[in-house]
């Protein structure tokens, strides 16, 4: 199945998006963990988080806990993000 085009430039313009991709890529991780992780503020997060997920690039593994989720990596999300390495190392 051929990525869309529109999802990889979605990813690859955005150093905020590509950055939550390499490290959901790794495993599962909380919002707060993210946070710390990449230095951003929790309004920037939770807005990433809301764009990668109504990409479908990524999904909440514990939809049903309120207070703490963890999100990871779709296999579209996968997919996108190994084509924007591959585009950029070019």
């Amino acid at each position: 199945m051929k990525i869309a085009p529109s999802l990889i430039c979605f990813v690859g313009i955005s150093k905020r998006r590509k950055e939550i991709l390499l490290h959901l890529k790794e495993r599962q991780i909380s919002q707060p963990e993210l946070m710390r992780l990449t230095g951003m503020y929790k309004a920037h997060t939770s807005r990433t988080l809301r764009e990668l997920k109504e990409k479908r690039l990524i999904e909440c593994a514990n939809p049903q806990d309120r207070a703490f989720k963890f999100y990871k990596v779709t296999n579209l999300g996968k997919r996108v993000l190994a084509e924007v390495k591959r585009i950029t190392s070019e």
